[in-house]
């Protein structure tokens, strides 16, 4: 029995400290500009729950009681607060991938990039840190299920995407990777829209063979 406290209590442990990474991650998304308003949304898995955003509240009004936590199949496991209505492109993400944490938002070089081309061209080695060339999901409205399906679409052998006319979406390991992903594919996109912008030039893109390169460096990248 006192087995079973402790193991509920380092679950109940684990939510939380989860809860009050994801609210500074989503706050983050704010003083970044990466959203504005209620926009974006966020997310992370700890066992078999996925903890995500609230629909519609600011990030700077969220309280440890405002967790919000669902299972694999959108069930909502606790909580007072309706899920983020992005929870379809979130489940889809958590049934096909290893992701630890999904980072959506509504970046606004990123999205520009979404309305123009279907795909980032690789303009710079981090491209390499996503898999590769970054796709553009088909547009489809929020919250649908098809958006989800477009998304996968793009998101195959990537971390990453953009959604068209909509934003981006990013995951990773932990959260701190998501995040990292999404600011580097918001950077990436502000690079090419700056180079591609001067009259009479086109930016230099890497070739399949360099982006290779660069990942193989990338994995070792870093502190061991």
């Amino acid at each position: 029995m006192t087995e079973q406290r402790d193991e509920g209590r380092g679950r109940q442990d684990a939510i939380e400290q989860a809860w009050d990474e994801l609210v500074a991650a989503a706050r983050r998304t704010v003083t970044d500009g990466l959203v504005v308003g209620t926009s974006g949304n966020v997310s992370v898995r700890v066992g078999g729950t996925i903890l995500v955003t609230p629909s519609g509240v600011p990030y700077d009004r969220l309280r440890p009681q405002d967790a919000v936590g669902v299972d694999a199949d959108g069930n909502q496991l606790f909580g007072d607060l309706a899920p983020t209505s992005e929870l379809p492109m979130h489940l889809a993400v958590y049934r096909t991938t290893y992701a630890g944490a999904v980072v959506h938002t509504h970046a606004v070089h990123a999205t520009a990039v979404s309305t123009l081309v279907p795909e980032l061209p690789p303009i710079h080695y981090m491209a390499a840190a996503l898999g590769g060339p970054v796709r553009v999901a088909r547009y489809a409205p929020y919250g649908s299920e098809e958006l989800a399906e477009n998304m996968l679409r793009a998101l195959r052998e990537r971390t990453g995407c953009l959604l068209q006319n909509h934003g981006t979406i990013t995951y990773g390991d932990t959260l701190d990777q998501a995040y990292d992903r999404t600011a580097q594919l918001e950077w990436m996109s502000r690079l090419w829209l700056t180079a591609s912008s001067v009259p009479g030039h086109a930016p230099t893109l890497l070739s399949a063979g360099q982006l290779r390169e660069a990942e193989d460096r990338l994995r070792g990248y870093g502190q061991r």
